[in-house]
C-alpha cells in the first residue's frame, strides 16, 4: 500500500524515530511503512492519520489489485 508518511514526516523536519515516539511504535516499523514493506494496523493508520491532521484516506492509497487475501 503506497503511502504519504515520509513525505508528511520530512515535511515537519522530524526523524522516524522522532515520529515513531509520537504514535508508540519503533523506528523500525516507521521505516517498515514508509517502504511499504509493512502495512500498518488500523488503530496504527489511525494513529498516524490523527497525528499528521489528515484522513486516513488521504494517508493511505488503496490499490485494490495489489490486495492481500
Amino acid at each position: 500500500m503506497q503511502n504519504k508518511v515520509r513525505e508528511l514526516r520530512e515535511g515537519l523536519g522530524l526523524t522516524q524515530k522522532e515520529l515513531a515516539a509520537h504514535v508508540k511504535v519503533s523506528r523500525q516499523a516507521i521505516n517498515a511503512i514508509e517502504t511499504g514493506k509493512f502495512d500498518p494496523s488500523i488503530w496504527l493508520a489511525y494513529n498516524l492519520a490523527k497525528f499528521f491532521d489528515i484522513s486516513i484516506e488521504s494517508l493511505f492509497i488503496f490499490n485494490e489489485d495489489g490486495r492481500k487475501s
